[in-house]
């Protein structure tokens, strides 16, 4: 007796051999959920009106950005993040945005306010947060550190180019032993005829896999201090290893940096860094703008929410008709608008001068640790969705973990502003010099 049929008006008349055998189906209609944010949602977020604070040139960079973004980024973030690559086809049309080195004035940089690049950041990172950090590497460190402490020679060499994203450019501090005690670095510069020659690791460098120019940081080894240098991508002795597998920033392309005998010459040692205190300088600004990150992230969120619960339904109507999920959806707003206007405030003190470490410290910290409670309302919100980077809300959950540690980690900022507003350090811990006992 013949079990299993394998005639051919077996297989059109079976009803599942025949769903096999028929075209493929479009997933996206055969499973309606809700509009991915390849299509990304209208801009609702914005609840307390940032615009009215914005000067008119600053709205303009605002609207540029948030166009582009959702345009030309939206449609292909998903696929990039999943597969741990970076669209090089997007960087002459963000480098036609003209933010990069926003804040530079001069040398073909666009001169912008330090609250319209700040605006810009979080327009950026509001559809996805590896272009910002990409753009926020290459321009509030790299850019900014040439820019401030540079030689006259480097900023007419480097900036122009830089401005416009034909060069791309990395920032080198972090190394595997030293993150949060960077000014504990270990790679070291040795003075030699002509030049120096740097020899050292670094580790969680962002665009270092393919920057043209490197911003490095080393140890004098005269002077014990902390000096800067521009290296060149194929400087002899450089070598640049991606960091594989990870959870967030998926995008960025991090790497590991070995430095093995390799000369720099004089005219690339850059000579407004002499010790650790002058990255410092590039580090308040870069705090403020990493501080408009998860602003940015928040509102992409809040965003997508909003939508989704409009028009996603259960039990026969919308999930935004629902109590809890609209007490949800109001935390998630608030927080937003909370962080909007202390990253406003924060420009305004840089701008007029009055800035202090200690607050821009709180101001990264604070809006990072509330920016992690919004992604993961807007996670729960989603429900079995909420795991899907197509759905934005997965993605940016991740996204901000990286971003929660970097520029400083939450605990790290919060004991500079506790330095600040005490007087007191409390960043090394009481080591006893007794044995210890078996």
């Amino acid at each position: 007796m013949t079990v299993f049929s394998s005639t051919k008006q077996d297989d059109r008349d079976h009803p599942r051999t025949s769903y096999f055998n028929s075209p493929p189906l479009d997933i996206s209609v055969a499973f309606p959920q809700a509009t991915p944010a390849s299509i990304f949602p209208p801009c609702t977020s914005d609840y307390y009106q940032l615009d009215d604070l914005l000067s008119p040139e600053e709205q303009t960079v605002r609207k540029n950005v948030r166009e582009c973004m959702e345009k030309e980024i939206a449609p292909i973030m998903t696929e990039y993040w999943e597969k741990a690559k970076f669209p090089f086809h997007v960087i002459p049309k963000l480098g036609a945005l003209r933010i990069a080195g926003a804040t530079i004035k001069g040398y073909g940089c666009p001169g912008h306010s330090i609250t319209g690049s700040a605006v810009a950041t979080a327009e950026v990172a509001r559809v996805d947060a590896s272009c910002s950090t990409f753009i926020l590497v290459h321009s509030s460190l790299a850019m900014l550190t040439i820019a401030l402490c540079g030689s006259e020679a480097q900023k007419q060499k480097y900036l122009p180019s830089l401005a416009e994203l034909k060069t791309v450019a990395c920032w080198a501090l972090t190394e595997p032993e030293y993150g949060s005690d960077a000014s504990a670095l270990k790679t070291i510069a040795t003075k030699v005829e002509g030049g120096w020659i740097l020899e050292g690791q670094k580790r969680w460098i962002g665009n270092s896999t393919f920057a043209d120019l490197l911003v490095i940081f080393a140890r004098n080894t005269t002077t014990n201090q902390i000096n800067g240098f521009i290296v060149k991508k194929d400087a002899p002795g450089l070598t640049v290893k991606k960091i594989e597998n990870k959870i967030g920033l998926r995008i960025v392309q991090n790497g590991d940096i070995l430095l093995k005998k390799v000369f720099i010459p004089d005219e690339d040692r850059i000579p407004g860094v002499d010790s650790f205190q002058d990255t410092n300088k590039i580090l308040a600004v870069s705090r403020v703008m990493v501080a408009w990150q998860p602003i940015g992230i928040s509102m992409g969120i809040y965003d997508m929410c909003h939508r989704y619960l409009k028009e996603r339904k259960q039990f026969g109507a919308p999930l935004a008709a629902f109590q809890i999920n609209q007490l949800k959806l109001v935390q998630m707003l608030g927080n937003v608008q909370a962080m909007i206007l202390v990253g406003w405030r924060l420009c305004k003190l840089y701008e007029n001068g009055k800035m202090t470490p200690g607050q821009a410290s709180l101001g990264k910290s604070w809006i990072t640790l509330k920016a992690r409670e919004t992604a993961a309302i807007g996670r729960e919100l989603l429900g079995g969705n909420g795991i899907l980077a197509d759905f934005l809300v997965a993605k940016a959950f991740c996204d901000l973990e990286p971003i929660y540690t970097y520029e400083g980690t939450y605990d790290i900022n919060s004991l500079v502003t506790g330095r600040e507003v005490t007087g007191i350090a409390s960043f090394k811990p009481a080591v006893s010099s007794r044995r210890s006992r078996l």
